[in-house]
Parts: structure tokens; sequence; C-alpha cells
């Protein structure tokens, strides 16, 4: 029992506690039109955002906007919010994300498109506007770290967004830092870590047989 619980500090103390979700919501500036592809519109906010100083991280993904957190101007924006999750069993999640993209957006979901807006889309702050939302539904996940990436280009007004989310069926909630915790990934020296601490384990376990043998 006593080695039991040595071989699980081991393993503790190489993964560390779990981290809350992140939700880092960046901008930048783009004349950009609507786009054919979501690839196009990842890749052309991406490049706006590289060349911006506008990020910042979020407590709650709930009525956000380019000129609230960082002042900046209501014209020609870029926008891509990164939500890192993660899921402590497998279910069914459906997302969906209330914006004011003029040109047109996409969301990707573990580096996979699964949503294309080309037209003007202002939620006004209703779901019933389809045309207006992205949707996600019923995606299949399993547990462990996930990713859900937005991507839009505004030309003019930057209204307020939000992003939520639904479990198993469950009634939408807005993203936030404490929600759909990030599971603990141990890095590779991290690794190295944990098999130190039970090598030592076994070490002291065979000391201790081979002193009872003799």
């Amino acid at each position: 029992m006593k080695y039991a619980k040595l071989a699980a500090l081991a393993v503790a103390l190489a993964y560390g506690s779990a981290d809350a979700a992140v939700i880092t919501f960046q901008t930048g500036t783009s004349s950009a039109g609507a786009q054919t592809t979501a690839n196009a519109y990842r890749d052309i906010v991406d490049a706006a955002v590289a060349n911006s100083s506008h990020s910042t991280v979020l407590n709650n993904y709930d009525i956000v906007s380019n000129q609230s957190l960082f002042g900046a101007g209501a014209t020609n924006i870029a926008f891509k919010s990164t939500i890192n999750f993660g899921l402590s069993a497998s279910g069914t999640y459906s997302f969906r994300a209330g914006v004011d993209f003029g040109n047109g957006g996409a969301v990707f979901l573990d580096g996979q498109a699964v949503d294309l807006k080309t037209t003007d889309m202002w939620w006004a702050h209703d779901y019933a506007n389809t045309n207006s939302v992205f949707s996600v539904s019923n995606k299949a996940l399993t547990a462990g770290n996930h990713t859900l990436t937005i991507y839009g280009l505004e030309g003019c007004c930057d209204g307020g967004q939000q992003v939520q989310y639904s479990a198993n069926g469950a009634a939408f909630q807005s993203f936030s830092a404490s929600t759909l915790q990030m599971a603990p990934v141990p890095e590779p020296e991290t690794y190295a870590m944990m098999l130190g601490g039970l090598g030592v384990v076994g070490a002291i376990a065979r000391r201790r047989r081979e002193k009872k043998q003799a």
C-alpha cells in the first residue's frame, strides 16, 4: 500500500493540477471582404492579429467587443477567439456564437472547419437569427483537451459577441474561465520526472525484498 501511495504521488507531481479553460481574444486590422472558404478566413485573420498587440485572456465570453476590451476602433476589424477547454469524459457537445461580422467568418473545432458564413452576420443578441450566428451541433468529443477557434471580419460597427456551449443536451451557457477545465498534459521533462519517481519506488521495493531474503 505504501508503494502504491508513493507511485500515485510521483504521478501527481508529474502531472500537476488542472488549469481552467483559457479564452484568448485577439483583434487586428483588415479591410478584406467576404471570403469563400473557412481556410481563407483563418489565413487572413491570423495574418492580421500577428501584426497587432490587441490580445487578452477573458474571464467570461459574454458580450465583448474590440472597443470594450482594447478601446480600439469600430471599423475594419479582424477577430480571432481561441477557446482551449478540457473534458473529463466523452460526450456530445454543441456550440453557438453570436457575433457582429459584417464580412462573415468561420469556426474550427480541433483544427477542422465546422461552420462558415460568408454574409453579413449581426445576431442582435438573438440566437433565433440563425443566418447570423455560428452553430455547431451534436459533436461527439472524447475525454481530453479540445480547441474551438472563431475567425471573423467586420467592416463597421463592432457589436458585442458571445460564445456558448451545451453539454449532452443541457442548456447553453457562456464560456468562462471556470467552465470545461483543461486536463493537465505533461511536458517531456515532466514525463522524465514521473518515470524517475516510479523508478525510485521500484528501487525501494527491490531493496526491501533483497533484505528480507538475506
